[in-house]
């Protein structure tokens, strides 16, 4: 479509007078000289180009994920005297660096456990609670197992990350974290 005279360019597309035109055709009117006009070849290149932008992006996330995951933890964290902490009790300590919040419960005589203290939801602080065997997360009401970190209820659906705990003459060191599903 040619547009000879360029001062009525807004013209409604039904062709009637603007005065009977609803209300609408006023806030978006039909600018033909404004408007882009894209060839299929031009739109082909831009899509391709996005995609190729989403893989790199893709790809820089994986390598990202493979080098946090190689970084070595450090080998041992002494976490305490085993004594020290009462049964049912929990003491918070940050692994494997600082910024990383954790929890060591004691859950009988001679078995800890620790987990991230952050939900897998939300990263809220989840709270200990040994009489009712959970971890519970306020934000949302979550709630996960505490002698596997599993969830039980609640919007988390991934369990929290366990570290895995060594007891040697009567301490208790963090060695690293255990692998998903072990």
């Amino acid at each position: 479509m040619k547009i000879d005279d360029h001062d009525h360019v807004t013209i409604p597309p039904n062709g009637k007078a603007h005065e009977p035109q609803p209300a609408w055709r006023e806030e978006f009117p039909i600018d033909w000289p404004k408007d882009e006009f894209r060839s299929r070849r031009d739109f082909t290149k831009m899509l391709g180009l996005t995609s190729l932008a989403f893989v790199a992006g893709q790809v820089w996330i994986g390598v990202l994920s493979i080098m946090r995951k190689s970084r070595s933890a450090p080998a041992r964290m002494d976490l305490g005297l085993l004594d020290e902490l009462p049964i049912g009790g929990a003491k918070r300590f940050e692994f494997p660096s600082p910024g990383h919040p954790c929890l060591i419960v004691r859950l009988e005589k001679d078995s800890v456990v620790a987990f991230g203290q952050k939900c897998t939801h939300l990263s809220c602080p989840v709270i200990p609670n040994a009489e009712l065997g959970k971890f519970l997360c306020p934000c949302h009401h979550g709630s996960f197992d505490i002698k596997t970190g599993r969830p039980l209820a609640g919007p988390p659906r991934r369990p929290l990350p366990k570290i895995e705990l060594e007891i040697k003459d009567g301490r208790v060191y963090a060695v690293g974290f255990a692998e998903a599903g072990a």
